[in-house]
C-alpha cells in the first residue's frame, strides 16, 4: 500500500487539481457549444512546446516551453474571440476545426524535423503524470488558484455570456473582450495541463465530467459536485488500472471517464 501511495500519490493530486479547474470550465464549454476548442488550444500549446524543444532545446516542463506554448495560444484566443463576434457567416466550431487541422499539421511537421520527435509527440498525447513532482504540483496549485480567482471575479459576465452564447443580443464589443479573457484563461490552464496530462486526459477532464453532470441537473452547484466526484473517482480508478496492468495513465483515466458517461446515460437511453 505504501508503495502504491508513493508512486501514485503525486500523480493523483495532479489529476485532482486539473479536474477541479477543467471541470468548471467544461460547464461553460458545453453551454457555448465549442466542444473541440480545448483540443485546438491544446494542439497549439503542443506546437509551442515542440518549438521550444526544437529551437531552444527546452524540456517540456521548463519556463521556456510554457512561454512558447502560451505564445502560440494567446493570438489564437484573440482570433477565436474575434471570429465569434465578427465572422457571423462561419460557425465558430468550423473555425476551431480548421485551426486544429492546421495546428496538427504544424505539429507533425515540426516533430518530423525535431530530434526524438516520435517520443515528444507520444508525451504530448499521453502526458507525463507518472513523473510529476512536487514542483509541478505546486505550480498547478498556484496557477489554477489564480485562474479560479479570476473566474470568480468575472463570474457574472462570463456566466451570462455562456448562458446566452448563441443569441445575437450578446454579439457586441463587450462580449468580444470577455470572450478573449475567457479563452486566454482557458489557454493558460490548458498550456499547463497539456504539459502534465497530455491532450487526451485534458480533453477528457474538460468535457466528459461536465457532460455527465448535465445528464442529471442544470443547477451549477450540483453540476460542480457531480463533475468533481466523477473526475476524482475516474482518476483513482485509472491510476490503479495503469499501475497494475502497466498501462498508460492518461488513456486509462479517459477510459474510466468514458465508462462513467456510458453508465450515466444508460437510464436516458432506456426512456
Amino acid at each position: 500500500m505504501l508503495t502504491i501511495i508513493k508512486i501514485l500519490g503525486i500523480p493523483f493530486l495532479t489529476c485532482v487539481l486539473m479536474s477541479l479547474i477543467l471541470g468548471y470550465l467544461g460547464t461553460h464549454i458545453l453551454k457555448r457549444e465549442v466542444i473541440f476548442i480545448d483540443i485546438a488550444l491544446a494542439q497549439f500549446a503542443a506546437v509551442g512546446a515542440i518549438i521550444a524543444h526544437l529551437v531552444f532545446d527546452a524540456h517540456d516542463d521548463s519556463v521556456m516551453a510554457y512561454a512558447c506554448s502560451f505564445g502560440c495560444i494567446f493570438p489564437v484566443a484573440a482570433f477565436y474571440a474575434y471570429a465569434r463576434n465578427k465572422l457571423f457567416l462561419i460557425p465558430l466550431e468550423a473555425i476551431i476545426g480548421i485551426s486544429y487541422a492546421i495546428a496538427a499539421a504544424a505539429a507533425l511537421f515540426l516533430v518530423g524535423i525535431a530530434p526524438g520527435g516520435h517520443i515528444h509527440i507520444q508525451q504530448i498525447l499521453s502526458g507525463s503524470l507518472l513523473w510529476t513532482g512536487w514542483k509541478q504540483v505546486l505550480t498547478c496549485l498556484v496557477v489554477f488558484s489564480a485562474v479560479g480567482v479570476c473566474f470568480y471575479l468575472i463570474r457574472r459576465p462570463i456566466t451570462e455570456i455562456s448562458n446566452s452564447y448563441q443569441k445575437d443580443a450578446y454579439k457586441d464589443k463587450g462580449v468580444l473582450v470577455w470572450d478573449f479573457i475567457f479563452y486566454v484563461l482557458l489557454g493558460v490552464v490548458i498550456t499547463l495541463s497539456v504539459q502534465l496530462g497530455g491532450i487526451v486526459v485534458v480533453f477528457a477532464f474538460l468535457i466528459i465530467p461536465a457532460t455527465i453532470s448535465a445528464t442529471f441537473t442544470s443547477r451549477l452547484y450540483l453540476q460542480i459536485g457531480i463533475i468533481w466526484t466523477s473526475a476524482v473517482l475516474a482518476s483513482l480508478a485509472g491510476l490503479l488500472f495503469a499501475y497494475y496492468l502497466d498501462f498508460s495513465i492518461g488513456p486509462a483515466i479517459a477510459l474510466f471517464l468514458g465508462g462513467e458517461l456510458a453508465f450515466a446515460m444508460t437510464p436516458q437511453m432506456d426512456q
